[in-house]
C-alpha cells in the first residue's frame, strides 16, 4: 500500500499542490494508524497532513475521488454459455477465464498491478497512450489469448469457432477499458508536465508577442521566478552573515578561561542590500517589456534590495510610492495607463528624462548605487544627451541598459544605442522572462 499513497501524492503534486517528503512520511504513518478499511476516516486522515490550505483542500478531494475508483468496466459483455469457457479453457489461461467468466473485480486488480509494472505513474503526454495500452495488455497476458484464439480457430469445430469469436470480441472489451484506463492515469499524472511545457514556452517567448490571455500565466510565472531569487539570495546572506573565524579577537576573549575556547569571535562582513534605480520607458513600443520588468522589480522582497523606480516617455517621473499604495498587478495597470501620475504619453524622448532625473533626483545616485534603464533608445531624433548619461555613469556603480530589440537593430534608424554604448558597464538584449530573470539575479 505504501506504492499506492506514494503514486497518489504523486498525483497530487501533477495536480498543482505541494507535498514535502516530510508530510508524504506524514500520510504513510497515517495511513498505518487509521487504516484502509474505512474509506471516510482514511480519506479525513490523508487530507490533515497532505492539504494545508481550503485551495489544497479542493485539489486533494477531487484528486482522491478520482484516484481511489474504479468504474472502469462497462457492462457490455455477458456471460459464456454453460461450460463453454471449461470445455475448452482448462485453467491456463487466466485473462481469458476472467474475461468469459465477467470477472470484473479480477480484470482490475490485473490491469492495475500490470500498469503498476510498466510504471504508469510515469505517463506525461498523450502521445504515450498507445505505448502504455499495449504494454499493459502484454503484461495482462494478451499475447497467450491470442494463442488461444489461433488454437480454437484451428480446432474448427462449431464450439471452438464460436469460442474464438467470443474472445475476439472479448479483447476488443479489454483493449476499451484498458485505454479508458490508461486515459484516467494520464488526466492524474500529466498535469504538472504540460503545465511546465507550456511554462517553458513562455519563459523563451518575446514578451512583445504574448497574448493578453497569457498574462495571468505569466504573472504566476514571474511570482515563482521571485519566491526562487528571495529564497536563494536570503539563504546567501545568512550564510555570508558569519563571516570567518576572528582567530585574534577569540584568543584576547579567552584568556580569562586560562585558553579554552569557550567565547567564539567571527569576522563580521557586512552585506549591504542592493540598492537600485529602475527608470523604464513605457511607451507603446516596450510597454510589454517594462510591465514584466515592473512587475519582477516590486514582487521582489523589499529586505533584499532598495528600489527607486521611475517611469518616462515624453518626461521622467518616480513612481515608487505607486508600488505602496497599490497592489501590484493594479499598480502595473495603473503605472501603463498613466492616469493620475503627471506622465506625458506622447513622443519618447530619452534625453528629456535624463535631464529630469538629474534636476530633480540627482543626489540619490552614489558609488553605491546600480542603475537600471529598459528601453530601445529610440529617441525621435531629440538630443540624446550622452554627456548626462556619461556624468551618471562615473557617479554610480553601475549602468546596465537592458534593450529589448536585437543587437542587430541597435543604431538603426532613430535608435541611439551605439552612442549610449561607451557609457555602459553592461547592455544586454532583453525581451524575454528568462533574460530578465538572470539581469535580476545579477543584480541580487
Amino acid at each position: 500500500m505504501e506504492k499506492t499513497i506514494s503514486d497518489f501524492i504523486l498525483a497530487l503534486r501533477s495536480s498543482g499542490s505541494t507535498v514535502s517528503v516530510s508530510e508524504s512520511i506524514d500520510a504513510m504513518n497515517a495511513a498505518e494508524l487509521i487504516g484502509y478499511h474505512d474509506r471516510e476516516a482514511f480519506r479525513d486522515s490523508l487530507s490533515a497532513v497532505l492539504a494545508k490550505s481550503f485551495h489544497e483542500k479542493e485539489i486533494f478531494a477531487e484528486c482522491f475521488n478520482r484516484f481511489f475508483s474504479f468504474d472502469t468496466f462497462s457492462e457490455e459483455t455477458t456471460r459464456p454459455p454453460c461450460g463453454l469457457a471449461s470445455e475448452h479453457l482448462e485453467g491456463s489461461f487466466p485473462l481469458a477465464q476472467m474475461i468469459l467468466s465477467h470477472d470484473t473485480a479480477g480484470l482490475a486488480a490485473s490491469i492495475r498491478e500490470a500498469a503498476r509494472e510498466t510504471g504508469i505513474n510515469e505517463i506525461k503526454f498523450f502521445s504515450q497512450k498507445g505505448l502504455y495500452i499495449q504494454r499493459i495488455m502484454r503484461n495482462m497476458g494478451l499475447g497467450e489469448m491470442q494463442g488461444v484464439i489461433r488454437r480454437l480457430y484451428q480446432e474448427d469445430t462449431s464450439s471452438s469457432r464460436e469460442m474464438a469469436e467470443r474472445l475476439e470480441g472479448a479483447r476488443g472489451y479489454l483493449f476499451k477499458n484498458v485505454k479508458d484506463f490508461v486515459e484516467h492515469q494520464l488526466g492524474l499524472f500529466s498535469g504538472s508536465a504540460i503545465e511546465e511545457l507550456v511554462e517553458d514556452h513562455l519563459r523563451n517567448t518575446r514578451l512583445s508577442d504574448l497574448e493578453e490571455r497569457d498574462f495571468h500565466r505569466m504573472h504566476t510565472i514571474i511570482r515563482k521566478m521571485v519566491k526562487r531569487l528571495n529564497d536563494l539570495h536570503s539563504r546567501r546572506r545568512k550564510v555570508f552573515k558569519r563571516g570567518q573565524l576572528d582567530f585574534m579577537k577569540t584568543l584576547r576573549k579567552n584568556v580569562t578561561y586560562q585558553g579554552m575556547l569557550f567565547d567564539i569571535k567571527w569576522k563580521k562582513k557586512k552585506v549591504d542590500r542592493p540598492n537600485i534605480v529602475a527608470i523604464c520607458d513605457v511607451s507603446r513600443s516596450v510597454e510589454a517589456v517594462s510591465r514584466f520588468l515592473l512587475l519582477f522589480l516590486c514582487s521582489l522582497n523589499k529586505g533584499l534590495a532598495r528600489i527607486r523606480t521611475f517611469i518616462f516617455c515624453s518626461n521622467l517621473i518616480e513612481v515608487s510610492q505607486v508600488f505602496d499604495e497599490y497592489p501590484v498587478e493594479e499598480a502595473i495597470a495603473k503605472l501603463q495607463s498613466g492616469k493620475g501620475l503627471g506622465i506625458m504619453l506622447a513622443s519618447t524622448d530619452y534625453g528629456q528624462a535624463l535631464r529630469d532625473l538629474v534636476e530633480g533626483w540627482s543626489g540619490i545616485i552614489t558609488h553605491k548605487t546600480t542603475v537600471l534603464i529598459l528601453g530601445d533608445a529610440r529617441n525621435n531624433y531629440g538630443d540624446p544627451e550622452t554627456g548626462i548619461l556619461k556624468s551618471i555613469q562615473e557617479r554610480c556603480k553601475r549602468l546596465i541598459w537592458l534593450n529589448p530589440e536585437p543587437r542587430s537593430l541597435w543604431g538603426i534608424g532613430d535608435s541611439e544605442m551605439k552612442r549610449y554604448l561607451p557609457y555602459c558597464h553592461l547592455a544586454k538584449e532583453c525581451n524575454t522572462v528568462n533574460h530578465l530573470e538572470r539581469v535580476v539575479d545579477s543584480l541580487l
